[in-house]
């Protein structure tokens, strides 16, 4: 049995606040057969100091019964990515790279009973709806018959962390004038990603002199 750890260090806690914002994320786990994965939208909560995702699937998923209570899934939330070109940087002799975020959440995976899901459905149309300009939707608004036949069609799974990593490059080891070159190729992208990690990276190195607000 995998024991939660009641706290996470700062690192992991900002991976786990990065992973929440996003909610969306691709899960995987292996039978006989090997990885089995879906893309999933996701509830992050904390119980007494402890992180568990919560995910649904259609109940034929070939992951559903890999959730026995034993068995490890992992779920890869990815955040934005931009390609960087050789030529952007200020200095010589760099190779092309991709810049991006990610965070990796494992842990054991438990299958909930049939009367959680109106919770859990609930509870990710309450965070989801919450981050766009108007009043929010909800269940409630359903035909119930129609709601109801709905809920009985999926299978909640809580997935309990026990492992938190964190994965971002953002040219942390480049030298000064490199990182303010590659973020201000970014900060003039037309991808509104690119000009999110740009915004990162000026905040990795707020001192220096950047050419955009």
């Amino acid at each position: 049995m995998h024991v939660l750890r009641p706290q996470f260090r700062i690192e992991e806690q900002a991976a786990l606040e990065f992973a929440g914002q996003r909610g969306f994320g691709v899960v995987v786990a292996a039978d006989e057969r090997g990885p089995r994965a879906s893309h999933v939208p996701f509830v992050l909560n904390r119980r007494d100091g402890r992180a568990i995702v919560q995910i649904h699937l259609t109940a034929k998923n070939p992951l559903v019964p890999l959730a026995d209570g034993a068995r490890r899934f992992l779920l890869i939330v990815a955040g934005d990515d931009a390609y960087v070109s050789n030529d952007w940087y200020a200095s010589q002799d760099n190779v092309s790279t991709w810049l991006y975020e990610a965070v990796h959440l494992s842990g054991v995976a438990h299958l909930r009973e049939m009367g959680e899901n109106r919770g859990h459905g609930d509870a990710l149309l309450a965070v989801a709806e919450a981050r766009l300009p108007k009043a929010p939707w909800d269940l409630a608004r359903m035909e119930p018959e129609k709601r109801e036949s709905m809920l009985a069609a999926i299978r909640v799974i809580d997935l309990l962390v026990d492992t938190v990593e964190g994965q971002a490059k953002l040219n942390q080891h480049k030298s000064d004038a490199d990182h303010v070159a590659i973020a201000g190729r970014l900060a003039r992208s037309e991808e509104t990603g690119h000009r999110r990690l740009a915004r990162k990276m000026r905040a990795l190195r707020p001192r220096l002199g950047y050419d955009f607000s």
